[in-house]
């Protein structure tokens, strides 16, 4: 097993599929001091999986990506068996990746690559069996109880329960110094920091779980993700239409006009866009699942009219769902001062 106290090493990463391996591998990482930056997956890496790794790699000694598809989080009728499973080339994508960066005690550049990917199988990280149906699942599970049946949760009501489990059992092998993830998966990003406050992590403290923004398509501005690749040509064409519309409910937003203005002009660029792609002949169908307002630190819906203070320290999710066909596209807009959320 390569040393982990060389900042050029390894030339090739490490690849761990057991979790006994792998807490020997951490265990020299700890006795040396050094930090480890992680950024769990669940594989069919894409550039915004890059920019988290590259974080990490910048702000850590050493740093593991994990791939594992979670059954926990996939509902029955959801896409577990069709969910995109790309280990060869994730590893080739992780392996050509590093950055420069200053040596702490030299002073010297050094590159840093990842350092390790776990992943695990489903028999490791679910000893005790692991089936979709919920009411069927038997050993432990997590839950961070009022904050996971809002927003994402109102559509897919079992999935916060999978995802806060798997975390915990990603970051009970890992133990990382620093933890990253996505804007796009914004209610997940905050709901996993309540739980390492909430739980007392040693490995993340919460502080230490770092919500990057959402990495987009140069061309459209479309949220990088995985499923993207389910999408058609015609569909392809039209992924825009959701950040399109959070963003016409954004401006109505700073121009101080209500809630519910915003909300219907995101509803009319849905409709506008729908419209358009029907003239334009394209074969797709388009399907709005919702677009809300909620508070970002309860995640309840934002009722009424909404006060505004000049330096808008209260920060709200302007969030949405659609279908592009039977492709379903998440992304959200943080409005206020996020300062403190983002980063």
């Amino acid at each position: 097993m390569p040393s982990v106290s060389n900042p050029n090493l390894p030339l090739s990463i490490i690849r761990f599929s057991t979790i006994s391996a792998y807490r020997a591998w951490r265990h020299e990482a700890l006795l040396d001091g050094k930090t480890v930056g992680f950024v769990p997956t669940m594989g069919a890496l894409h550039e915004g999986h890059i920019s988290l790794v590259k974080r990490s790699l910048v702000a850590n000694d050493l740093t593991v990506v994990s791939i594992f598809v979670n059954p926990a989080q996939f509902a029955p009728h959801e896409d577990l068996a069709t969910y995109p499973r790309t280990l060869p080339r994730d590893m080739e994508l992780l392996k050509d990746l590093k950055v420069d960066v200053a040596d702490q005690t030299s002073g010297d550049r050094v590159k840093r690559r990842v350092a390790a990917v776990f992943a695990p199988t489903v028999v490791e990280m679910y000893p005790s069996g692991i089936v979709q149906n919920i009411a069927e699942q038997k050993g432990a599970f997590v839950e961070v109880k009022g904050f996971g049946h809002q927003m994402e949760g109102k559509s897919r009501p079992t999935f916060f329960r999978g995802v806060t489990t798997v975390v915990t059992k990603l970051f009970n092998v890992v133990q990382p110094t620093h933890a990253y993830f996505g804007q796009k998966d914004i209610q997940q990003a905050l709901i996993l920091k309540r739980l390492c406050r909430d739980l007392l992590f040693g490995y993340p403290e919460h502080q230490n779980v770092h919500i990057i923004p959402t990495e987009r398509d140069s061309t459209d501005e479309l949220a990088l993700s995985s499923r993207n690749q389910y999408l058609t040509v015609d569909g392809r064409k039209v992924a825009s239409i959701l950040i399109e519309a959070l963003k016409a409910a954004a401006k109505a937003w700073t121009e101080s006009r209500s809630k519910a203005e915003c909300i219907e002009e995101a509803y009319r660029t849905v409709e506008r866009k729908e419209a358009k792609a029907k003239s334009d002949g394209l074969q797709v169908v388009i399907k709005l699942d919702y677009i809300e307002m909620n508070d970002a630190e309860s995640f309840d819906v934002l009722e009424g009219e909404v006060q505004r203070d000049e330096e808008e320290s209260r920060v709200v999710i302007l969030s949405g769902a659609l279908y592009i066909d039977k492709t379903r596209l998440i992304d959200n807009i943080l409005l206020g001062n996020a300062s403190h959320i983002i980063g």
